[in-house]
């Protein structure tokens, strides 16, 4: 199974702007059954699969009515997916994260890689996540070679970092 990144439209079948209803109906019956965790207090929500070792995570954030930002996790040290996540021809997880960022470059996009553990590409929206406890591989610089996560918000996801600096 490919799932495709269509920034800053989700991950389809999940799309940014829809409901929790709408998620739980648009969500493959393979993945399994979802996950939903709400925080007593929060109205904020999470809904969870894991579709062949890859996490999926819709996330409605804020008020909680629509989702915000769909969220992918690496399978994990040692485990092997035969679901790929991809970014137009480039499969996030196996492609080496200095190389992802140069395609990404090539596509006229800007990689903010000013917190090298979490670059982003703002305006896409697109963010990584290259941390992880686990026994990995890693570059020069002590990151991880391969992101461990990505996330796929809206246009305006990643302003916050915009106007922190600003």
């Amino acid at each position: 199974m490919d799932l495709e990144l269509d920034p800053p439209r989700g991950v389809a079948p999940i799309v940014l702007g829809t409901t929790l209803d709408e998620v739980l109906a648009a969500a493959p019956g393979a993945w399994g059954e979802p996950k939903v965790l709400r925080r007593p207090g929060r109205s904020s929500a999470t809904v969870s699969w894991t579709v062949d070792h890859v996490g999926v995570q819709a996330l409605l954030e804020g008020d909680g009515t629509h989702v915000t930002a769909v969220e992918l996790w690496w399978p994990g040290e040692g485990r092997t997916s035969g679901t790929r996540v991809l970014l137009g021809k480039d499969e996030v997880f196996t492609t080496p994260a200095a190389e992802l960022f140069r395609r990404a470059a090539g596509r006229g996009w800007t990689v903010d890689v000013s917190r090298p553990e979490y670059p982003v590409i703002p305006g896409v929206s697109l963010g990584f996540t290259r941390q992880t406890s686990q026994e990995v591989e890693r570059d020069a610089d002590g990151l991880p070679v391969y992101v461990t996560s990505v996330l796929v918000g809206d246009e305006n996801y990643y302003d916050y970092l915009r106007s922190a600096r600003g």
